[in-house]
């Protein structure tokens, strides 16, 4: 071998060692998110801008939704207290670079899981906590209770993208006739359907459950239940950290498995006597759960303590009551014939 081959191979060398130190380092600094949230002594989420069900705030400033009870809930797995949290309201694309440098501990905001946001911004999607697609408004008076009713209709829809061509597809597969009304933004759907510019509306469900509770009388109106599009909406956590990650994700799996043995925000207490190995094992009763993940061996029932299982989560910002209406459907529990599935805590 030359010399100067001889100096090549030492330069690579070093350059590789260099890369493997500095990889090593990001690598521990990204697996310190439990410490340094516990270190300050709250959780920071990052929220997405106002969207009725899933977070916004009042006149007080004070944040509701069911995004941002996800984030009580990770407060309460981390600190046993759900409070200990603030929210950071982030808008349009501001949403990764917060979280690639720590600005925000975790995202659980209206953005969906793609192939291209788990991969290309430093950001690792959980678990699913809300399925989502896009979907039909109508009057109730159109006498219509699924989309494949829909024929010689007009449809109020976003122009120009992945929406539009979803409903001509829809329509094109099904035979049926409709008459396209585009609009360039979102609230314009509102206010043309709101009008009576058009007979139906297409958005996401997450979209048409918001306009449905701002419309006169919610009840007149229904969201069909089936769904044209899949879109799978759940927390971010920085990659690289696999501690954080998995309490992010046990947290979401703890409230499903909750629902699914019949754990309730105000049961907790009265089942620690259970013989259920499932209700014991969930509550900490049976087996230390949490303290691999460097949690208390309590951490899943102090979750369902502070924001209740999946149902009473998704009830209590989706239910009759909040003029919502918006059924289960997919968000059903597999049992019960939806995709909301957990691994077991064994």
């Amino acid at each position: 071998m030359s010399r100067f081959s001889k100096l090549l191979l030492r330069i690579a060398i070093a350059l590789a060692g260099l890369c493997a130190l500095a990889l090593a380092s990001t690598g521990a600094a990204q697996a310190q998110t439990l410490q340094t949230v516990r270190d300050r002594g709250f959780l920071i989420c990052g929220a997405t801008s106002p969207l009725p069900g899933f977070a916004q705030q009042d006149a007080e400033g004070r944040w509701s939704g069911f995004d941002v009870d996800l984030c009580r809930g990770i407060a309460a797995a981390v600190f046993g207290d759900p409070n200990l949290i603030e929210f950071r309201a982030l808008r349009g694309e501001s949403r990764f670079a917060p979280l690639q440098t720590g600005q925000v501990d975790v995202l659980t905001r209206n953005g969906s899981w793609t192939q291209r946001r788990d991969t290309l911004f430093g950001a690792s999607f959980v678990a699913t906590a809300f399925f989502d697609g896009q979907a039909f408004m109508v009057p109730q008076s159109l006498g219509v209770v699924s989309a494949f009713e829909l024929d010689e209709i007009s449809i109020c829809v976003i122009d120009g993208g992945e929406e539009l061509e979803r409903v001509q597809e829809f329509f094109f597969l099904n035979q049926a006739s409709y008459t396209e009304v585009p609009y360039e933004d979102v609230a314009d759907l509102s206010v043309a359907y709101r009008a009576g510019l058009c007979q139906a509306v297409s958005a996401s469900g997450r979209q048409l459950q918001a306009m449905r509770r701002d419309l006169p009388e919610p009840a007149n109106h229904r969201i069909l239940p089936e769904r044209i599009s899949k879109e799978l909406l759940g927390p971010a956590v920085r990659a690289g950290d696999d501690q954080w990650f998995n309490i992010v994700k046990w947290t979401i799996f703890a409230l499903i498995n909750a629902e699914e043995v019949g754990i309730t925000a105000l049961n907790t207490n009265s089942l620690a006597n259970a013989r259920t190995p499932a209700v014991r094992r969930l509550l900490g009763v049976d087996g230390d759960f949490g303290t691999p993940l460097g949690l208390r061996r309590t951490f899943m029932s102090d979750v369902v303590r502070a924001i209740g299982n999946y149902a009473e989560l998704y009830d209590r910002h989706f239910g009759p009551q909040t003029g919502a209406a918006l059924l289960r459907g997919q968000n059903a529990l597999w049992s019960n014939g939806g995709l909301l599935y957990a691994p077991p805590v064994l």
